[in-house]
């Protein structure tokens, strides 16, 4: 059984200082607004409404952990990158979300989920940048992908590949829709991996620190 199935919502944070304690291997889900983010979650762990979906961009402004048992969890941040998203509420998004990543001994990947019609926005970019010194397994989700023709799949896919390897030689990329399931199963296998790797890791050797990854930090929200 996969462990995506067995995913539990655990708890919304809204303040750095409020965050679970360390525990498993996570991997962090973030991206804009309105890109799919909640619906590629809800798809990969075979739920309808575990990830709220809402049709006002911006409106999530915590961040939300599911449970997977023993194996890991899974990490919701709040989308960036709305216009119409306050300044005061977009600098708090910032702080909660770099608080998140510059703390965190236990996470172990982050999959940048994109708009396969609109990918590499600059406010991606800038989250990609932030991320690569931070040494994780990344993955471009380009959701949406039953938007395009198959050609245009298959470009967006080779594109996609090419923009990434400037961030990092490492990195996947893959197409995923929520609606039609298209890289759903390939994607769970993926991050499932991910996270066994990470949890052995942990358990043959304790996480050194990270160090200094606060160096270099970007604002998401760009306007």
């Amino acid at each position: 059984m996969s462990a995506f199935s067995q995913a539990t919502f655990t708890a919304s944070v809204g303040n750095p200082d409020q965050l679970l304690a360390e525990g498993p291997p996570e991997v962090v889900f973030a991206g804009r607004s309105n890109v799919g983010k909640s619906s590629a979650i809800n798809a990969l762990t075979g739920r309808r409404r575990l990830a709220f979906v809402s049709k006002t961009p911006g409106r999530t402004q915590t961040i939300n952990f599911y449970d997977l048992g023993a194996t890991g969890r899974l990490v919701d941040l709040p989308g960036y990158g709305y216009a119409r998203v306050p300044r005061a509420v977009r600098t708090q998004w910032d702080q909660l979300v770099g608080g998140y990543l510059s703390r965190r001994a236990s996470l172990a990947a982050a999959v940048l989920v994109m708009d396969a019609r609109h990918p590499f926005t600059p406010q991606d970019v800038a989250l990609l940048k932030w991320l690569a010194p931070l040494g994780l397994r990344l993955l471009v989700l380009l959701s949406k992908c039953d938007k395009l023709s198959r050609s245009q799949r298959v470009a967006a896919l080779s594109a996609g590949r090419r923009q990434l390897a400037a961030f990092t030689p490492d990195g996947e990329v893959r197409l995923l829709s929520s609606l039609t399931h298209e890289g759903v199963a390939e994607v769970r296998t993926l991050l499932e991996e991910w996270l066994r790797d990470a949890g052995r890791a942990a358990e043959n050797k304790k996480a050194p620190g990270k160090g200094d990854i606060n160096r270099g930090r970007k604002r998401l929200n760009q306007n």
